[in-house]
């Protein structure tokens, strides 16, 4: 403030004043450009050094494999539990042909409890899941009447079918080799889609 006075009084000539010496620049980030100081410090990253394509062909070469392996353990599963079980319809007309092959054999009363063991077997286990066995005749016949499945015709024929084994079986009519064939072939008429 004292100098400026004496400059403004003309006092003091700063022209010939001895100029003070600014410091030098010191090397470091001060001295360099702005463009250059703001850099990274690596080189950008791809996080993703392969091509889309690429991944979604490895993707599904991936999936194909686990399918193909998947599908393999599934039919050695299937290959080492065996054959699937036979249907009601083929055990029935196993069992029925294996009757009519000992139509001779097998006394009219053995034959008709057989005969009629094997058609309820197969009418309860392909549809209804009743204990055919242990049902009487008309009790079974009762228990199918609700269904649409058959119609009355067919339980009616159904109805004569059982009667006939029942009048084998408990009232011991004189029956013969050729009631035993009458009473398979009906049966077998029915398991195969027919009516007895």
């Amino acid at each position: 403030m004292i100098a400026g006075l004496f400059v403004t009084l003309g006092l003091v000539d700063l022209s010939t004043a001895p100029a003070t010496p600014t410091p030098a620049p010191t090397p470091g980030p001060a001295a360099t450009p702005l463009s250059q100081a703001i850099h990274d410090i690596a080189p950008p990253l791809d996080v993703f050094p392969y091509p889309p394509w690429m991944v979604a062909t490895a993707i599904a070469v991936a999936t194909l494999l686990l399918a193909l392996i998947v599908w393999f353990v599934v039919s050695w599963i299937r290959h080492r539990s065996g054959p699937p079980p036979p249907s009601a319809t083929a055990v029935a007309l196993g069992e029925l042909e294996k009757l009519r092959g000992r139509v001779g054999e097998i006394e009219p009363y053995e034959f008709s409890v057989a005969v009629s063991n094997v058609l309820r077997t197969f009418i309860s286990n392909a549809r209804f899941r009743l204990p055919a066995t242990r049902l009487t005749s008309p009790e079974f016949l009762a228990a199918i009447a609700g269904t649409e499945l058959f119609s009355e015709e067919d339980r009616s024929l159904l109805g004569h079918f059982l009667g006939k084994c029942d009048m084998i079986k408990f009232a011991r009519v004189d029956a013969t080799s050729a009631d035993n064939t009458e009473l398979v072939e009906k049966a077998l008429a029915f398991v195969q889609g027919g009516q007895p």
